[in-house]
């Protein structure tokens, strides 16, 4: 439009905020108060408890020149890093082999192999370390294997690190080496390209940023896992055992936050770099790209199986070996079987109570962790407006994964135990394991709810909108059926968790809320090595009835609600 020669730019008009709009914005503050309270506040305590005396007064970087200058306690940052970097090495080497047979072999029992390599994830860290004690310790049944080194120190830590991660680093390696385009592969053959050549001219450039993300994700469960340390370690210190003596063997506080801000620098560091790096990822599969299907050749195949064969059998037989140990009557010298060891009331340390609250804990965690991310994952991916705050509570959101398990539970210790604090009635109690159990997993599940949610077409709000429906029941009767998929995982993902923690729980419970796993750690810790064993093994076995249960479950649920996804 034009007035006299001179254009006229029209008004810009912005459209009214619904009652949903505020609503979903309500939603969005709580939920950005929620990762305040639960993440932000704790870690501001432990800062500044770490520049403190013990009466409170504030004395800078005294107690950091004080940690720095011990070299008992500063030797541990070489021996953490020492374990982390040889643990990712022998992880990332094998776990690479197992994930290329997995997806780009013709082996038969995939499905098997794959299932025997997960294995681990049931357990808690605590298992392996006590399944290589009756290996190798000094009664153990292969100690000869070793010759004169021990198998409490350095070399259990790397043995039970790399049984611990593998299976971590093999389901993103499997997804890295399941996306392949087969038009490379036979421009490689027509080029008359050998198999070693194209193994780094055309698969590793395809898999590299799964790689380096698999790099970094063992590199940081290694160097913060406080489990097989505390078990095998001997007196080999890293920088977890470390919080642990000072907080709960010194009753030292400060120098305990001093050492929770020394492993959490590595561990922000590997994450942001880890982040850094899937965001310069580009997309390696095209629209026109061709399915990569698997020749079979006879001898790499037979090299490939006996690989799987072998590598099964090792996970196996560790979590075999603590079950076996378990049912021992008095090892070595009684190697009847029976079920005295599970007889957890005599036992110091813990009872079937502990397990009880586990299953209780874990249930709380699955149930409320499910529906606090899901929800505000949903509020923050399709809320309009108020995009700094979205962005906010994003970044928010991606904070867990960088905080290690020890380092959050003595920050809840520091925040929810201070005596001015009004929330401190929770302290020792069910619902503040159940909190730090939900913060500490946090991200996987939202970035899984993400994903889910980013696959909906925005449309349907709009057409909610249009016809006056209210969002939440849009989000009831269609969002939630068609993320079903994803909230089960999500669900599944923090029960087992909350079942196989030990670092984020292991200040905060209390007589009446000891966990299944803390009585385990504390029955080995007082000689009860078989018993210990058995907690592991009830572990294992209700980890993986919850998954079966889940999975059947989940299909009949699918059945019915996922049945548009095959029209």
């Amino acid at each position: 439009m034009t007035d006299q020669g001179f254009s006229v730019t029209p008004p810009v008009v912005k459209a009214r905020l619904s009652r949903d709009d505020w609503v979903m914005r309500a939603f969005i503050v709580g939920i950005g108060l929620w990762l305040v309270v639960t993440l932000l506040l704790p870690l501001y305590a432990m800062l500044s408890k770490s520049v403190q005396s013990k009466d409170g007064t504030f004395t800078g970087l005294a107690n950091y020149i004080e940690y720095f200058s011990t070299p008992a306690l500063f030797n541990s940052i070489n021996n953490s890093f020492f374990i982390a970097i040889t643990s990712t090495i022998i992880t990332i080497s094998l776990a690479s082999v197992f994930a290329f047979v997995l997806a780009r072999s013709s082996i038969p029992f995939k499905g098997f192999f794959k299932g025997a390599a997960l294995l681990p994830l049931l357990a808690p860290s605590l298992l392996p370390g006590i399944s290589f004690v009756y290996l190798f310790g000094r009664q153990g049944v292969l100690k000869d294997l070793l010759g004169d080194a021990s198998i409490y120190g350095p070399i259990g830590i790397i043995m039970g690190e790399v049984f611990y991660t593998f299976p971590h680093a093999l389901m993103i390696l499997i997804a890295a080496f399941s996306i392949a385009d087969a038009r490379l592969y036979e421009a490689a053959q027509v080029l008359r390209t050998g198999r070693i050549r194209t193994f780094f001219t055309v698969t590793l450039p395809g898999i590299k940023y799964g790689l380096i993300s698999a790099i970094f994700v063992v590199f940081t469960l290694v160097i913060t896992d406080f489990g097989i340390p505390k078990v095998i370690g001997g007196q080999y210190n890293v920088l977890a055992t470390d919080i642990y003596k000072q907080v709960i063997g010194q009753q030292n506080f400060e120098m305990g936050a001093v050492v929770s801000v020394v492993l959490l620098i590595p561990a922000v560091v590997a994450f942001a770099v880890d982040r850094f790096v899937q965001r310069k990822q580009v997309a390696m599969l095209t629209a026109r790209a061709v399915p990569y299907e698997p020749k079979p050749h006879f001898w790499l195949d037979s090299v490939f199986f006996i690989y799987c064969v072998v590598i099964s059998a090792m996970i196996i037989g560790i979590i075999g070996m603590a079950g076996y140990a378990s049912f021992v009557t008095f090892w070595p010298y009684n190697l009847e079987l029976s079920l005295n060891n599970y007889n957890f009331d005599v036992m110091d340390g813990g009872g079937w109570a502990s397990f009880y609250n586990s299953l209780k804990m874990a249930t709380y965690t699955a149930i409320f962790g499910t529906i606090i991310i899901f929800t505000g994952a949903y509020m923050v991916e399709k809320a309009k407006g108020f995009k700094a705050i979205r962005g906010v509570i994003q970044f928010l959101c991606m904070i867990p994964m960088a905080v290690p398990g020890m380092v959050l539970g003595l920050a809840y210790i520091f925040f929810f135990n201070h005596p001015d604090n009004p929330l401190g009635f929770i302290y020792g109690t069910m619902p503040i394991l159940v909190i730090v159990t939900i913060a500490h997993f946090y991200t996987v599940s939202h970035l899984t709810s993400m994903t889910a949610l980013k696959q909906m077409d925005p449309e349907f709000e709009t057409v909610s909108a249009s016809l006056k429906v209210p969002f939440f029941r849009t989000f009831l009767k269609v969002t939630v059926p068609v993320c079903l998929p994803a909230i089960l995982d999500i669900s599944i993902y923090l029960f087992v968790n909350a079942m196989t923690t030990v670092s984020a729980v292991i200040f905060l419970y209390s007589t009446d809320t000891s966990l299944a796993s803390i009585a385990a750690l504390n029955m080995d810790d007082a000689g009860d090595v078989a018993p210990a064993a058995a907690m592991c093994m009830v572990i294992v076995a209700t980890s993986a009835t919850v998954r079966l249960i889940h999975a059947l479950l989940s299909r009949g649920l699918q059945l019915k609600t996922q049945a548009w996804r095959k029209r």
